[in-house]
């Protein structure tokens, strides 16, 4: 038998290759969902951690934000997957929502920083100037800081999505049927252990070179924007 031969036995008998095609759109779905729920949570700690600087009546505040940030990244993904689905949401049939709900507490924690970082590079006389116009600081922080601290942040959020399409890929340990997945059970199915990974490795290389891309079109655009 030719590879070619192999490789269509492998992904068109049973029309295997929609197994694939479903398990990327699963992928894809735990990623943004995870994302925007990282960006969320992220943006909240951020903002609460920087209010919270110059007031020392949100000190427990800052500290459960603290707390939050060491917790979650010092656990690792598959081990914060397990315990979501096997633990906190034992009694889930479906473990697409708890995936997206796992990524995207996970991603928050990293989120956090990010967008402090972001906001913290934006000159703090933004924020005296806009008071002095008579603006209160969370009219300040919308209107005035985050606009500016999103120039800063955008890149770092794309990077954080590539890696998040990369962490992705150990969905499969809650019954989630994701790219990584659908690539196991047809290794499984076929005893074809070459074909499966070697599509499961260029679909994931083609979706990060595309991002990269992508990501490298918004920063010229970025620079540009800012007149450099």
């Amino acid at each position: 038998m030719s590879w070619f031969d192999k490789l269509a036995e492998t992904f068109l008998e049973d029309n295997r290759y929609m197994w694939m095609v479903e398990g990327l759109g699963n992928t894809l779905l735990i990623t943004i969902g995870a994302l925007a729920i990282g960006v969320v949570i992220g943006t909240l700690i951020a903002v609460a951690k920087y209010f919270s600087e110059d007031n020392k009546k949100l000190r427990l505040l800052n500290w459960v934000c603290d707390v939050y940030t060491t917790v979650i990244r010092g656990i690792p993904m598959t081990v914060l997957l397990l315990l979501f689905f096997f633990v906190i949401f034992a009694s889930a049939r479906d473990g697409i929502p708890v995936a997206i709900a796992a990524f995207g507490i996970n991603s928050g924690a990293y989120m956090a920083e990010l967008i402090r970082s972001g906001i913290n590079a934006v000159d703090k006389g933004q924020m005296e100037a806009a008071r002095s116009l008579g603006l209160s600081r969370g009219q300040a922080m919308v209107k005035i800081i985050m606009p500016q601290a999103v120039k800063y942040i955008l890149p770092a959020i794309g990077n954080e999505l590539i890696a998040l399409l990369k962490e992705t890929s150990v969905a499969g340990y809650v019954a989630v049927v994701d790219i990584t997945k659908a690539a196991t059970n047809i290794r499984n199915k076929t005893y074809d252990a070459v074909n499966p990974i070697i599509l499961l490795a260029l679909v994931y290389l083609v979706m990060v070179v595309a991002l990269t891309r992508l990501l490298a079109i918004l920063e010229r655009r970025l620079r540009k924007s800012d007149g450099k």
